[in-house]
């Protein structure tokens, strides 16, 4: 007799997401952070399916967000931020963290700085599922041999239902920090 037993469950709505969604849903999840009105963009960086950073667009530490301050604009592009792709990459330098080798999963085609950056950085892959308006990403990726993936948007709902787990129950209200 064994031990444990198998419990079965209906598997059949159920739908584990590709490595890339993931990414690129996480990418999705980090824009949310971003402090720019103008554009929410976010960017994971990954090596053999393990997060080094993450990044979206927003203000130097400790200086003022475009939704407390206002944009500062130039030549039609807020300055007041840094992209998403240069946070990621900062904060892995941060940590000491090589990115060699990497891949780039971006809420947006990169702009042409940021896709220099990443080149740069030894990333080898980056996968989007938008554009960007006049940049030279293109150009820049593939004369450094780097592979540009353009997927379709993963699913914008996270799919978590509490409810469905019987191993997990709601906080009562008395229960939360809030």
């Amino acid at each position: 007799m064994l031990p444990y037993k198998i419990v079965k469950i209906d598997a059949s709505n159920w739908k584990r997401p590709s490595w890339d969604e993931y990414f690129l849903k996480l990418a999705m999840l980090a824009s949310e952070r971003a402090t720019c009105p103008r554009m929410h963009c976010g960017c994971v960086l990954v090596k053999d399916k393990y997060v080094l950073a993450t990044g979206y667009n927003g203000s130097l530490p400790g200086t003022p967000h475009c939704y407390e301050d206002g944009c500062m604009v130039v030549n039609d592009h807020c300055v007041r931020t840094n992209h998403a792709e240069i946070n990621a990459i900062c904060q892995a330098s941060q940590h000491g963290i090589s990115l060699s080798g990497g891949t780039a999963y971006v809420t947006n085609m990169p702009c042409t700085n940021c896709a220099k950056a990443l080149v740069a950085a030894g990333i080898k892959r980056v996968v989007v599922f938008s554009d960007y308006h006049d940049t030279l990403a293109e150009l820049f990726f593939h004369d450094a041999g780097v592979i540009l993936d353009r997927l379709p948007m993963p699913e914008t709902k996270i799919n978590y239902d509490l409810e469905t787990f019987s191993s997990a129950r709601r906080f009562d209200d008395d229960d939360t920090n809030s």
